[in-house]
């Protein structure tokens, strides 16, 4: 009798343990459906489900922790989403790494004959995505494309984990990001390729601009960066990415509106180029760079006091964002200052020291080429005028080229008289 009872209390116990459990796990479903069926979720709606799963992960077998922890990771990846912390990001991807560590759980007793399930290649990006949205330094950037590329070759959707469509969409913001990579180290051509398969992002219009910039097809990028920008304002302005759009590369619309206004005023637009530019410095003002590209335009359009007043604030701008004055982008401008205001000996210092820090690769080439204009302007015929000569070949298409060139002639025609 005694042994019966005991028997009815340990059933009564392991149905009250299986009510209990089914219970968090219905719930744990409940709050992640809610997650993700909604294009941009709350932060009340995500912390829920992140400790809805938790409590469900506390009482499952180990068959259903690579689903749960998936769940936890996605629900903690729409919270930092919308808080926009790195270390809520960075918690995501622990999650997701979680789920693949306990990928192999989800069989309970598998075949030896039967391969293993492969991890679903969307997890993979999942866990890259989240750190590149904590941090896109220059080592996490690798790492992190290093992960979505072994994720993609070739991808795995097939698990209970999500939809086809869902893993689909997932695949398309890793490619995204690959393509941001590429265009960050502008490989333009593959960025292109990898580009073309998140077609509805703005980034391959992008990519597409780059390449023609970089042929020095001008007209043709203007409006290709034009595309690309109406497509960002509309997905990141206003109410905002949904979830799913917030998983790709963020643009920084200064910077990318600094660009449209090179492209144009190298199209010759000089007057579009200032109002893009005027835009960008809207959003940025201490952007030195689109301050510099402003003067420039301001130039070619006959508005000398108007340039040399961009100039001053782009070397002032430059010195204040550098440390300890170290910034050769601000040398290069305050020397541009003082060529156009005919002091060529002190520009001339100015350009030298502009070589003696850091700047824009791109801007090295002007520098150099600046340092030997204005020691020609000095009458420095000879020397200055071969170094010159030489150094125009590298230049930026920033560079007053045909003003220099002039300067030779100009010179060869004063030696040859004398």
């Amino acid at each position: 009798m005694k042994a019966c009872a005991l028997g009815i209390l340990a059933a009564s116990l392991l149905l009250a343990a299986d009510e209990r459990q089914l219970a968090l796990m219905l719930k744990a479903q409940s709050d992640f459906d809610r997650v993700e069926s909604t294009f941009r979720p709350h932060l009340p709606e995500t912390d829920a489900c992140v400790q809805s799963q938790a409590a469900a992960l506390s009482v499952s077998p180990p068959s259903e922790r690579a689903l749960l922890l998936y769940r936890k990771g996605f629900c903690t990846l729409a919270g930092a989403v919308a808080t926009r912390q790195g270390t809520q990001f960075l918690a995501a991807g622990d999650e997701f790494d979680k789920a693949i560590a306990a990928w192999p759980e989800r069989v309970l007793k598998p075949s030896k004959k039967t391969p293993p399930d492969p991890v679903s290649s969307a997890l993979r990006i999942y866990a890259a995505i989240a750190r590149l949205q904590a941090s896109t330094g220059s080592e996490a950037t690798a790492a992190a494309s290093r992960e979505i590329s072994t994720a993609l070759a070739p991808p795995e959707c097939n698990s209970n984990l999500m939809s086809a469509d869902t893993c689909a969409q997932v695949l398309s913001s890793g490619n995204e990001w690959l393509g941001w990579n590429a265009l960050r180290e502008n490989r333009v051509e593959e960025a292109s390729r990898l580009l073309a398969l998140a077609p509805d992002s703005g980034w391959r219009k992008w990519a597409e601009g780059r390449r023609e910039f970089n042929a020095a097809r001008y007209s043709a990028a203007a409006p290709l960066y034009a595309a690309a920008i109406g497509q960002w304002k509309r997905v990141w302005e206003g109410e905002g990415p949904t979830f799913r759009q917030a998983l790709g590369p963020r643009p920084v619309l200064p910077v990318a509106l600094a660009d449209y206004g090179a492209a144009r005023l190298l199209a010759g637009d000089l007057s579009g180029a200032v109002a893009t530019l005027d835009a960008s410095l809207q959003a940025d003002p201490k952007n030195a760079h689109a301050l510099f590209l402003r003067a420039r335009a301001k130039e070619l359009a006959g508005k000398k006091d108007a340039a040399l007043a961009d100039y001053n604030l782009a070397s002032r701008n430059a010195f204040a964002e550098a440390q300890d004055l170290a910034s050769g982008e601000a040398h290069l401008y305050r020397g541009i200052v003082l060529f156009r205001r005919q002091d060529f000996a002190r520009a001339e210092e100015e350009f030298a020291s502009s070589l003696n820090f850091e700047m824009t690769g791109s801007l090295r080439p002007d520098a150099r080429a600046w340092r030997h204009f204005a020691a020609l302007s000095q009458g420095s015929c000879g020397p200055a005028r071969d170094s010159l000569t030489e150094a125009l070949g590298a230049v930026s298409p920033f560079f007053p080229r045909d003003e220099a060139r002039a300067a030779v002639a100009a010179c060869g025609a004063t030696s040859e008289r004398r």
